[in-house]
């Protein structure tokens, strides 16, 4: 009897943690609600960032990869390998940096210190970075070329726990760029925002 109440609860913990997971992964998956002021930038246009971003993120005139970061956004943290990945593979040959989308106060030093990035990447908070590259919400990345134009604004790939490279999209970005291809195209799925709503971890 004692065993047969032992499995039971054993049973039913597992199915409600089943339960809260896929909630959470359900809401998640979901694209992010845009915004009712919601103003689009569009494949190839120039793109105005705050003229100390631009001093601080172009000292050699290389593309510039920006990764749109809220620390509380679950999607966010679980992206961070990706950017890693990213930024020592091409690190090179594009500028990188964090742009931070919190209310709160998250310094550089524990930034750097607790995602182990492999170099110091600038991390800036501001959301006129956010607003002028049309993003809406966390994780985002945008690519801009040499003359700050849109290249890409999307997902790493198709979902936070993804690594497929068939769909990693800010991969293919990166190459098509430093490839020269400005006729690449990317599915709905790359372009579509997924994950938490600006300026807070909410969906």
């Amino acid at each position: 009897m004692r065993r047969r109440l032992v499995i039971s609860w054993l049973i039913l913990l597992s199915t409600g943690i089943a339960v809260i997971f896929w909630r959470y992964e359900w809401k998640y998956g979901l694209p992010t609600p845009v915004p009712v002021n919601y103003h689009d930038v569009t494949r190839g246009a120039a793109v105005q960032l705050p003229s100390s971003a631009l001093a601080l993120l172009h000292p050699g005139g290389k593309p510039l990869f920006l990764h749109f970061f809220n620390p509380d956004c679950p999607c966010s943290r679980f992206n961070m390998p990706q950017f890693k990945a990213l930024v020592q593979k091409y690190g090179d040959r594009v500028d990188f940096a964090i742009v931070i989308m919190s209310p709160k106060t998250f310094s550089p030093a524990a930034l750097q210190d607790k995602f182990s990035l492999p170099y110091p990447v600038p991390v800036l908070r501001d959301s006129a970075i956010a607003a002028a590259c049309g993003v809406y919400s966390t994780p985002q990345a945008v690519l801009l070329d040499k003359d700050s134009r849109l290249y890409f604004r999307g997902n790493y790939n198709r979902s936070r726990y993804c690594s497929d490279e068939k769909t990693g999209f800010a991969r293919q970005a990166l190459n098509g760029l430093l490839g020269g291809n400005y006729s690449l195209t990317f599915s709905p799925q790359a372009l579509k925002a997924y994950g938490c709503q600006l300026p807070t971890c909410n969906q």
